[in-house]
């Protein structure tokens, strides 16, 4: 190594570094504030092309008018963009590390632009939880848009509730989170009754809650309750552990309606095959239950004066015989 260098970490590397940001001037708001979109613009459209002339053509201007931005934007920030390669420019590492903030800008630009731009001014974007979708809401959807001519919905169901973070979604319904969130506002549906559900023809043999014990007990991965809970509220000891589990109530519901085994469920999932016979509780009204409020209707503060919004919001008040005084 020559005398007087200590490397790239020594004492010169230290001084030319500390030389060159000072010679950049520091960024402030006044800074962002005094570039025009037009010019943020401009710089895009030319580093996604690697072109000065395809951009202009892409916004309708001159090569002149994308160079003349470009160069004013460099010179706000003091620093190259693009090295000019004949009629080619290409991004220095300074303008690739600004593409990916920009870009990423105009693609939320371009997609919040479509997604208003398809938007009817009666629609409710609605996410819920997947067994809630299935077994509760799919089933009154007629019922709610007959009560409400000329309202569009978009319903989409998934196992994760959603986090808001795009203007994606009006309301969402999920299970088993009801902490309160900054911008958002929890209303519980209320408590549901989970207790053994099974056909009738298993039915016959059960009579007394330690007749479980005989039983296929079919247990679920993302439930809040237990079999062991449910045992242990009736005086009982847990059942063994089965090897036969259900990630859905959806699933577990449909498996015990075809005489697989019993699961251990809410009545409020179950109310279609408790109403045509397909499903029992046969101790509803003999055993301790158990009572849980898992679901909850979640509402972006930002949403809540929508009117499909609270509409929708006091529609599922009725149905559920709560008050979501809040909305």
């Amino acid at each position: 190594m020559p005398a007087g260098t200590e490397g790239r970490g020594g004492k010169n590397g230290t001084r030319l570094r500390a030389l060159y940001n000072s010679a950049r001037p520091a960024f402030d708001d006044h800074m962002f504030n005094n570039v025009p979109v037009s010019i943020l613009r401009a710089f895009e459209a030319a580093g996604r092309n690697q072109s000065f002339t395809e951009a202009a053509n892409e916004l309708r201007l001159t090569p002149s008018a994308v160079s003349h931005a470009v160069k004013r934007l460099e010179q706000s920030l003091g620093m190259n963009l693009f090295r000019r390669e004949g009629r080619l420019v290409k991004l220095t590492p300074d303008g690739r590390a600004l593409m990916v903030h920009v870009g990423r800008g105009f693609e939320e630009l371009r997609r919040g632009m479509e997604m208003m731009s398809n938007r009817t001014p009666g629609l409710l974007r609605l996410h819920c939880a997947l067994s809630f979708a299935t077994q509760w809401m799919s089933p009154r959807l007629a019922g709610f848009l007959a009560e409400n001519p000329g309202m569009d919905i978009r319903f989409d169901a998934g196992l994760d509730f959603t986090r808001f973070q795009t203007d994606e979604y009006d309301v969402d319904i999920v299970y088993g989170l009801s902490q309160p969130q900054e911008n958002l506002l929890f209303f519980s549906l209320g408590e549901e009754t989970v207790t053994p559900l099974c056909s009738p023809r298993l039915a016959e043999a059960i009579r007394t809650p330690a007749d479980l014990y005989d039983q296929l007990l079919i247990d679920g991965y993302n439930k809040c309750t237990r079999w062991s809970m449910w045992f242990a509220a009736n005086g009982l000891a847990p059942p063994p552990t089965s090897g036969t589990r259900f990630d859905r109530s959806w699933l577990a519901i449909a498996a015990a309606a075809d005489g697989i085994g019993v699961i251990l469920d809410s009545t409020r999932l179950a109310e279609r095959e408790l109403a045509s016979g397909r499903l029992v509780a046969p101790f509803l009204d003999t055993a301790e239950n158990l009572a849980f409020a898992d679901h909850s209707l979640v509402v972006p503060l930002v949403a809540r004066t929508r009117w499909p919004v609270r509409i929708f919001a006091s529609w599922l008040a009725r149905q559920l015989g709560r008050d979501f005084g809040a909305l």
